[in-house]
């Protein structure tokens, strides 16, 4: 196995854990991850329902952007900023020999302002956020499950303060069985004076 995809299959499993589900039936609960399990669930779920109520509008209806995601582990120039966008985000596969191990890449999420924001997702993925310039990792605040009956698109959300103007490297991480491609809308969570 090279250095390079030993490097990046660590960073999914590390990224993602080792759990994994199939995301494709409705009932299936999100995968046991690492980072799952140490982030805490949204308290102020209300909120988070509106948000993900209008950014369902977005997953349903656009405008979409199709993107693959850099590599894991270098530079990422592909874009993600756009507001009130549904990106169709492909992963890098991390392969060993034949074998699939999963899925992993890096997009770059620049806010206009600073704010509270939320990264909805069609699936369960695994999600880092990383100051571009200082390589600090951002403390995600919390995770939401998006019930069904809010949205049936997107399936989860997580949460982070950002601030405006600043490049942020967002890495996400998928174990096979889990799909490569899966939609993200990225929206503010306060909206004041918000406008569709």
């Amino acid at each position: 196995m090279s250095t390079h995809a030993l490097v990046a299959a660590s960073a999914v499993f590390l990224l993602a854990g080792c759990g994994a589900t199939e995301e494709r039936t409705p009932q299936a609960e999100a995968p046991i991850t690492q980072q799952s399990e140490l982030l805490a669930a949204c308290q102020d779920t209300e909120e988070l329902e509106e948000v993900a109520e209008h950014s369902c509008v977005h997953a349903e209806y656009g405008p979409f952007e199709s993107v693959t995601a850099a590599p894991l582990g270098g530079p990422s120039f592909v874009d993600v900023s756009v507001g009130h966008t549904a990106y169709n985000v492909t992963l890098p596969a991390i392969t060993y020999k034949n074998w699939t191990l999963g899925y992993a890449g890096s997009v770059i999420f620049t806010p206009e302002e600073s704010n509270e924001f939320a990264l909805l997702t069609s699936g369960h993925r695994a999600v880092r956020i990383v100051n571009a310039a200082t390589n600090e990792e951002v403390g995600l605040e919390c995770r939401y499950e998006v019930p069904q009956e809010v949205c049936g698109t997107l399936r989860t959300a997580v949460t982070a303060d950002l601030e405006g103007g600043i490049d942020y490297r967002v890495d996400f991480a998928a174990v096979v069985p889990q799909a490569a491609t899966f939609l993200l809308v990225i929206e503010e969570t306060a909206h004041e004076g918000h406008e569709e």
